[in-house]
């Protein structure tokens, strides 16, 4: 939020790349992790006996077989960055007051003297249906990638 307060006229592009800034961190240890995982299993072992070049192991072999959780990490991730932004709009950090998000719409329903509830449901079922939405391509991709069920094949 510094790099935010830094900027004359933050936009929704800048919110996204602080947000992501500061997730990044927990995708990367999570490729690392499953590098390290890929790389002690016997197909990797079997490809060094035969000579292929480290390069080769790494693009042809172990960087595809260790992207399945990364996606499903991604999916999840893109929901909870929804979740941030909304948040920070909701209590009028980031974004400029005239920006609409749907956090900036639930704000001025909660601020107004008169309580329309109906106003907070369009906003509300908007971020619920999209994290929602998010959620569940993450859990098909848990499941289209999981190496023990059928449903990857």
């Amino acid at each position: 939020m510094a790099i935010l307060a830094i900027l004359d006229q933050p936009n929704i592009y800048a919110v996204m790349v602080v947000i992501g800034l500061v997730r990044w961190t927990g995708i990367s240890r999570l490729v690392r992790a499953e590098l390290l995982r890929v790389r002690s299993l016997d197909y990797i072992e079997a490809a060094r006996v035969l000579g292929y070049s480290s390069w080769r192991i790494f693009f042809r072999h172990a960087l595809p077989n260790s992207l399945g959780p990364v996606w499903v990490t991604l999916a999840f991730g893109m929901a909870g960055a929804i979740l941030v932004e909304a948040s920070l709009s909701f209590l009028g950090i980031g974004l400029p007051v005239e920006t609409v998000t749907w956090g900036s719409l639930m704000r001025q329903i909660s601020g107004s003297n008169i309580r329309p509830w109906w106003l907070a449901v369009f906003p509300g079922t908007a971020i619920f249906l999209t994290v929602a939405s998010f959620n569940l391509l993450g859990e098909a991709l848990s499941e289209w990638f999981d190496p023990r069920g059928e449903a990857g094949r």
